[in-house]
């Protein structure tokens, strides 16, 4: 299930507990750059909807570019004053659901992500997010069905995310006949999605297929930065392909990187 990954995840906003692979959540793309809260300039024919909608992109272009500052009080205040203006926005409840996600409220996002799914149905952005965010909160079996309706839009452009995001939460819930059909599917379209290359290495290590599991395990490594479910299993991995000096170089980069997490032995069970 990537922050950083995009306005563009967009951001990789939740990770999952406990040796699970990253989830790709996406906020709406109100375009890149600083923002300065001037006067809209409407033509005289410009009707009240237009005006309105004008309106709101804006509150939601200085809501994103707050959050991208990590402004969070300051991306709440403008996402809600577009919510003021238009009550059924998808895109200021997402940014709401972002802004609550950030602050560690999961149950707050989770309320805004599904609202904006259920505000915007064919729209796969709020699907996958919502599906990302049931993934990450142990509703993995429950999220399946979201990302299929996410990848149904033809509009939808990250439509990698949802397929490694589905991928990897079906690895979760069990359902292993459509993992590797969607990792693959993730990875010929964007061969660096950090989401999807945990999770086939996971799956591959899961397999007894060791090799490869190192393979796209190594991939993982050089595509973003290192996790603590990332390095525990490459230590694995290696534990399991006999290479113990590898084993515990990941295992003391586990230490350095994530002291907070305790005592770990080479060989020590990533789930959860």
């Amino acid at each position: 299930m990537r922050p950083s990954s995009a306005i563009a995840c967009g951001l990789a906003l939740a990770l999952l507990a406990g040796g699970c692979s990253r989830l790709t959540f996406i906020k709406p793309s109100m375009g890149s750059g600083d923002y300065e809260r001037t006067a809209p300039t409407y033509e005289l024919r410009d009707s009240p909807e237009v005006k309105q909608r004008a309106n709101v992109r804006g509150h939601l272009a200085l809501a994103t570019n707050a959050l991208q500052k990590g402004l969070l009080d300051e991306a709440e205040k403008e996402a809600r004053a577009a919510l003021k203006i238009d009550g059924k926005s998808a895109d200021a409840n997402t940014l709401l659901a972002v802004v609550e996600d950030q602050r560690g409220n999961r149950e707050q996002a989770g309320g805004y992500y599904a609202r904006a799914a259920e505000l915007a149905p064919e729209q796969g952005t709020a699907l996958n997010n919502y599906g990302a965010w049931l993934c990450g909160n142990g509703r993995a079996a429950e999220s399946l069905p979201w990302f299929d309706k996410a990848l149904a839009d033809p509009m939808y452009r990250q439509r990698a995310s949802a397929l490694a995001n589905s991928g990897s939460c079906a690895l979760k819930a069990g359902q292993t006949a459509r993992v590797e059909d969607r990792l693959r599917q993730a990875l010929a379209l964007d061969p660096v999605d950090a989401t999807a290359l945990e999770a086939m290495a996971e799956y591959q290590y899961r397999s007894g297929r060791y090799m490869d599991a190192r393979a796209f395990s190594e991939r993982r490594l050089g595509a973003a930065p290192a996790t603590r479910s990332v390095l525990l299993l490459a230590s694995q991995i290696e534990d399991k392909l006999g290479d113990r000096a590898a084993a515990a170089r990941y295992v003391q980069r586990l230490r350095t990187e994530f002291p907070q997490t305790g005592t770990v032995q080479s060989g020590e069970s990533s789930q959860p």
